[in-house]
C-alpha cells in the first residue's frame, strides 16, 4: 500500500517538478515578449502586425501541441505502471504527429495575408503579418518538437534540462532580435522579418538541444527514443491521435477566444490593438506560472493514477489548486497597483502614441486582474483531467464556455453595447469563469469522492 503524503509533501514535490517548468514557460514567453518590446521600440505598426502574426502562429501551435500535451499524461501513467516500452511508443508517435501537423499547416501561414485582410484587418498590417509568418512558420515543427521533448522529459521528472535549454534559446532570441530588427552589429535592418528569423533560429536550437539530451543522456538511453524512428507504430499513432486531438481543440477553443479578441480589437483601432498585445503578453507571463503548476500536476496525477493511488491523486490535486490560487492573488495585486509602469516597459517614450497606449493598457490590466483567478482555475482543472487522460469531455466544456458564451459576450459588450475594447475583455472574463466552474466540477465530480484513509 502506498504511504499517504501530507499536503506539505505534495506541495514540495509539485514545486520540485513545477519550478523548472515555470522557469521554462517564462523563458519561452521571453521569445514573444522580446519581440513585443523590441518591435514596440521599432514602431507601432510593426508591433501591431506582429501581434496579428504571432497570434495566428500561436493558434496553430496550440492546435498541434495537443498531441504532446496529452502525451505527458500518457507517459506519466505508463511510468506509474512500469511500462517503459509504452513510454517510447507514445513519445515517438507524438513526434510523428508534430512533424506531420507542422507540414500540413505551413500553407496557411504562407498565404495568411489575404485571410487576415478578409477578417477585417488593415491591408498594410495584414501584409506585414504575412511577411512575419512566411519566415516564422517554418519554426512550427521545431516548436512542436520542443513541446514533445518537454512533455517526455517532464513525465520523467527531468524538468531541469527543459529549463536550461529554453533559457539558452531565449538568450539567442534576444541577441538575434537586437541584431536583425534594428540592424545592429553590422546586420541588415529587417524589422518584422528580423523578429521572425530570430524566432525560427531559437526554436530550432532549443529542439536540437533537447533532442541531443533525450538521445544521449545515459539514464535515458534505455528508452531508445530515436531507434528506427522511421518505422510506423500504428496502434500507438492512433492512441496519441485519440487522446491528442481533443486537447488540441481544447487549446484552440481557449486560444481562439484570445485570437478573436485580437481581431476584434483591430476593428477598434491600431492603438487599442497595440495596447491589447502588450496587456495579453503581461497576462500571459503570469499565466505561465499557472501552466507550469498545471503541467506538474498532470505528471503527479498521472503517476498516481498509473499506480492506483487515488488518495494521493486527490491530495495532490488539492495541493496544486491551493498553490495556483495563492500565486493568482499576488498577480492580482501587482496588476492593480503597477499597471502604468508595466505597460511602459514595452514602449519607447519618444513615440507620440505612448500616452494613449498606456492609458488603454492600464484599463485592460484591470480586467486581466479580474479574470486572473478564473484563468488559474481553468488551466489547473485541465492539467488534472489530462493526468487521468480525460480529454474529450473538457473539449466540449471549453467550446461552450469560450465560443458559445465568451466570444459572443465580447462582441455584444464591445460593439452593440458600446463598451469598446473594455467590453471585449469583460467578455473574455465571462468565458473563462464559466470554463473554470465547469472543468473543476468535472474533475471533482469524477475523482473527488475518494475516501480518505
Amino acid at each position: 500500500m502506498t504511504e499517504r503524503l501530507t499536503y506539505g509533501a505534495h506541495m514540495r514535490a509539485l514545486l520540485a517538478l513545477g519550478l523548472p517548468l515555470i522557469g521554462s514557460n517564462l523563458a519561452q514567453m521571453v521569445l514573444h515578449v522580446t519581440d513585443t518590446v523590441m518591435l514596440g521600440w521599432y514602431g507601432v505598426e510593426a508591433l501591431a502586425s506582429v501581434v496579428l502574426g504571432a497570434s495566428t502562429f500561436f493558434i496553430l501551435f496550440i492546435l498541434g501541441a495537443g498531441y504532446s500535451i496529452a502525451m505527458m499524461g500518457m507517459v506519466a501513467s505508463s511510468l506509474g505502471k512500469g511500462d517503459e516500452t509504452q513510454v517510447r511508443r507514445d513519445t515517438r508517435m507524438t513526434m510523428w504527429h508534430s512533424i506531420l501537423f507542422g507540414v500540413a499547416v505551413l500553407p496557411v501561414m504562407w498565404w495568411s495575408g489575404p485571410v487576415l485582410a478578409a477578417l477585417g484587418q488593415e491591408p498594410e498590417l495584414a501584409a506585414l503579418a504575412q511577411d512575419y509568418l512566411r519566415i516564422a512558420g517554418f519554426g512550427l515543427i521545431p516548436a512542436l518538437l520542443v513541446n514533445t521533448f518537454r512533455g517526455y522529459l517532464s513525465a520523467l521528472e527531468r524538468t531541469g534540462v527543459v529549463l536550461w535549454a529554453t533559457m539558452a534559446g531565449a538568450c539567442v532570441n534576444v541577441a538575434l532580435n537586437w541584431m536583425l530588427i534594428f540592424g545592429n552589429w553590422g546586420a541588415p535592418e529587417l524589422g518584422v522579418r528580423g523578429a521572425a528569423v530570430a524566432t525560427l533560429v531559437t526554436q530550432s536550437v532549443t529542439a536540437l538541444l533537447l533532442a541531443l539530451y533525450a538521445a544521449r543522456q545515459p539514464d535515458l538511453r534505455r528508452f531508445h527514443l530515436f531507434q528506427r524512428f522511421w518505422r510506423p507504430d500504428w496502434p500507438a499513432f492512433k492512441r496519441v491521435w485519440r487522446l491528442g486531438w481533443p486537447v488540441g481543440l481544447t487549446g484552440l477553443a481557449e486560444g481562439g477566444l484570445f485570437n478573436a479578441s485580437a481581431l476584434m480589437m483591430g476593428w477598434v483601432g491600431t492603438v487599442e490593438l497595440a495596447a491589447h498585445g502588450i496587456a495579453i503578453e503581461v497576462a500571459a507571463l503570469a499565466f505561465m506560472v499557472h501552466l507550469g503548476l498545471s503541467n506538474a500536476a498532470t505528471v503527479r496525477v498521472g503517476h498516481a493514477e498509473g499506480r492506483g493511488d487515488f488518495v494521493g491523486l486527490r491530495d495532490g490535486a488539492v495541493a496544486a489548486i491551493a498553490m495556483s490560487l495563492l500565486f493568482g492573488l499576488v498577480v492580482v495585486a501587482v496588476f492593480l497597483i503597477l499597471p502604468g509602469p508595466i505597460i511602459g516597459l514595452f514602449l519607447d517614450e519618444a513615440k507620440p502614441e505612448v500616452e494613449a497606449i498606456v492609458a488603454f493598457g492600464t484599463v485592460l490590466l484591470a480586467f486581466a486582474a479580474l479574470f486572473q483567478m478564473f484563468d488559474a482555475a481553468q488551466v489547473m482543472a485541465l492539467g488534472l483531467l489530462r493526468g487521468v487522460q480525460d480529454t474529450a469531455g473538457p473539449l466540449w466544456i471549453t467550446v461552450i464556455s469560450y465560443w458559445v458564451i465568451g466570444i459572443p459576450a465580447s462582441y455584444l459588450l464591445a460593439f452593440p453595447m458600446g463598451f469598446g475594447g473594455a467590453g471585449l475583455w469583460l467578455g473574455l472574463t465571462v468565458g473563462l469563469a464559466v470554463a473554470a466552474i465547469l472543468l473543476m466540477w468535472r474533475f471533482w465530480g469524477r475523482w473527488g469522492q475518494v475516501e480518505l484513509a
